[in-house]
This record gives C-alpha cells, structure tokens and sequence, in this order.
C-alpha cells in the first residue's frame, strides 16, 4: 500500500511539474511583497529638480521660498542630495586612470580643511560618526561649528552648510577648527546655486536635521578613447521630437522663475509622472537605438542604469538606519522615474507622490 500511494504521488507531482513547465516563467517581484505588517512605514519622496545653476534671470534664490515651505511642511527625517559622498570622492582620487574626469567634475577637494583640522577623509568621516553617535539635543556653537570644520574635512560641503545654518548669526565666525578660508567657503555656499545648497540644506535646517546625505554615485564612469565620437553620437540621438518638447516645456515655464508660484509650478511640471516617459523616449530610449558602429548609445545607458541603481542602494542604506522615517530625494529630474521605479523594488520603501506635497 505504501508503495502503491508513494508511486501516486511521485505521478502526481510530475503531472504538476509538467503542468508548470508549460505556463510563462514568473519573474519573482520583490516590490509586490511589501512590509512589515505592523509599525511606520519608510516613505520616500523624489523631487526631480531643474540644476539651479543653469537657470537664468528671473530666477532668484528667494523665489523657492514657497517650495522649501511645502518640502519642510513634509516633514523628512532624512535629506538625499544629488552629490558624491566624500569617502566615494577619497576612493575615485586613489584610481585617476579611471576617474580623473570625475574627480575634476564633481570632487571638491578638502586640502583646506584637513590642514585647519588635521583630518583626512576617512579620519573626519569616522569622527563626524563618533560626533553624531552622542550629539547631545542643545549643542553648543562650539560643537557647531567644530563638526562644521570635521564635515569639510571629510569632503561633505551640504552637511557642514546644515551646521553653519543652524548658527546663530553671530556664531558664524572662524573657530573650533573653522579658518577663515572655511569660513569664507561656507558663506560662499550660501549663496550658490545650487539645489544641494539652496532648497536641501536650508530644508534640512529648517527641519533640525544634521546632516544630509549624499547619495550620488559615479564608480561606472569610464574614461572613452573617442570621447568626439561618443559624444557625437548621443547628441545626434538626442535630436528628436520628445527632447524638441522638453525644450518647449523649459522655454515655457523660465519667465516665471522669477515668482515662487512659478517655481512652484515648474516643479509641479518637472514632477508629473509623464515626464518619465518623455526623458526616456528623448534621452535614453534614443540612445539606446543609436547606430554608430561602437554601439556609443547602449554604453551610455548602461552606465546611466548602474549609476541609478548604485544612488537607489545608497539611499536605502541611507532608510534602513532609521526604519519608520520620512525621505526626502532631491535629485536631477531624469533620474526620478529610474529612482522611483527601483526604490518600489524594495520590501520596506513606499513612494510618495510628490505633486501631493507640492500642490
């Protein structure tokens, strides 16, 4: 008998596998599991953002005024920042075979800090750590302004602003291992535009934050041997009716720049779910199908999907620190629907809709 019921269900079960192997494979969907049952959820917001550096009259730095009201109303626990972290700009700097083009783009270099402070990036990286670890709840201006100094020393300009807008006016002077070049520095970044400096770390002031996080990641540049051809041929791609209609949106919103109703409503624009797609078929998807014999576009968008995906795991790193918290992304607008769609990947991560918080 027992033979008779083992054979039945060894038939059984083959029939079952039989059956499966005829219907389409399923590809597992992590982001369709979402968790924990109970407590907070994670809850991240994108805001695709215009580079303020390229914005030009009427635009003024006040006119985000009610755009930095609407963020801080949201009330994140943690600010991401289209930035290189300084520990990743100390590693690009050991390999300038690979990343001398990314150091010279995108890498301040913290040679004055670490001669006001005598740290170098990774000694002022796990101080600002240690720092942090027992930050009492009123530090001093002292305390302030020395984790300003340790923060430039470790390459991070957004959070040493954070500390230096927290000051008291009259407490932003040199000292506590602050010079007057770093002083001069920091001042200099107040007024720079800049999304990181203008909207991320007053934001974060404003909020009682210490310190933002940046999440950008550049460890998939590579050095091309006919840079003219390459960037030839993405720039012939780019030549199309959706980057023509991006164009016409940009023309459309810049005299309004000057009013923070009109900045509001760029972004209002710039955060639309169609604009997706519409980056896509200008950017990406034409890149992707360009026809040079070196095949230029697909490692273009190859290194455009590693860099996202290396920004998305920086940033739940970022969410796993602080399970139950508020995330505020604040990053080039081509990059919100990559950062979107990978970050809803996640168990533990739920995307918020940014035009809920900027209507």
């Amino acid at each position: 008998m027992l033979r008779r019921m083992t054979g039945l269900l060894a038939a059984t079960l083959l029939c079952a596998a039989g059956a499966y192997a005829q219907e389409p494979a399923k590809i597992f969907d992590p982001g369709a599991l979402k968790g924990p049952a109970r407590g907070r959820p994670n809850e991240v917001m994108v805001l695709g953002t215009a580079h303020l550096s390229g914005l030009k009259d009427p635009f003024r730095p006040a006119s985000l005024k009610l755009l930095n009201d609407r963020l801080a109303g949201w009330k994140p626990q943690i600010v991401a920042i289209e930035a290189l972290s300084g520990m990743q700009c100390d590693y690009a700097r050991r390999f300038p075979h690979r990343y001398k083009d990314t150091v010279a783009d995108y890498c301040w270099d913290p040679a004055p800090a670490r001669a006001s402070t005598g740290l170098d990036v990774p000694a002022a990286s796990a101080e600002a750590e240690r720092l942090l670890a027992h930050w009492p709840a009123a530090p001093t201006p002292a305390q302030r302004r020395h984790l300003a100094a340790v923060f430039l020393a470790g390459g991070e300009r957004a959070s040493a602003l954070v500390q230096w807008l927290r000051l008291p006016e009259a407490e932003r002077r040199a000292g506590d291992g602050l010079d007057a070049q770093l002083v001069a520095l920091l001042d200099e970044l107040r007024a720079k535009r800049n999304e990181n400096t203008l909207i991320a770390a007053p934001v974060a002031a404003a909020l009682g934050l210490e310190r933002i996080v940046a999440m950008d990641d550049h460890t998939s540049d590579v050095m091309i041997e006919d840079e003219k051809g390459f960037a030839a041929a993405i720039r012939k791609a780019w030549d199309n009716p959706a980057s023509a209609r991006r164009r016409k949106m940009e023309e459309a919103y810049q005299p309004r720049l000057g009013d923070p109703e009109g900045v509001l409503a760029m972004y209002r624009s710039l955060n639309d779910p169609s604009q997706a797609r519409l980056a896509f078929d200008g950017d990406f998807g034409a890149a992707l199908e360009e026809g040079s014999p070196q095949q230029f576009g697909r490692h273009y968008v190859g290194s455009w999907e590693t860099r996202n995906l290396r920004m998305a795991s920086n940033i739940r790193e970022a969410i796993a620190a602080r399970p139950g918290s508020r995330t505020l992304v604040i990053v080039g607008a081509s990059h919100k629907g990559y950062l979107e769609a990978y970050l809803n990947q996640m168990h533990d991560v739920r995307i918020v809709d940014a035009l809920q918080v900027l209507r």
